[in-house]
């Protein structure tokens, strides 16, 4: 069985290819469901704990903001950003 710390370095291998930082240009169509659920996973991923043996630990700074730009950037192309804004506020009163 493989462990996290290999897929890890597997993962960083990948990401490492040359080229892989080249900008691509996509043409996505998506529901407004969609946006939102993909929106809120970027986010709750960007926010989990952080180890070297996972996928976000291995992550530059750079690639993160870049993550959360994108996903700022469907909320606006989406008019989604106050209904976004709204549903975290919900989120954050709920109580475990």
């Amino acid at each position: 069985m493989i462990t996290k710390n290999e897929v890890s370095k597997v993962y960083d291998t990948v990401l490492s290819i040359p080229g892989m930082n080249e900008m691509v240009k996509i043409d996505l169509r998506i529901s407004r469901k969609n946006v939102l659920l993909l929106c809120r996973l970027i986010e709750q991923g960007l926010l989990a704990e952080k180890d070297a043996a996972s996928l976000i630990g291995i992550l530059s700074n750079e690639s993160v903001n870049e993550l959360r730009n994108f996903s700022d950037d469907c909320l606006q192309k989406s008019g989604l950003v106050e209904l976004n804004q709204k549903l975290l506020e919900l989120s954050a009163g709920l109580k475990d």
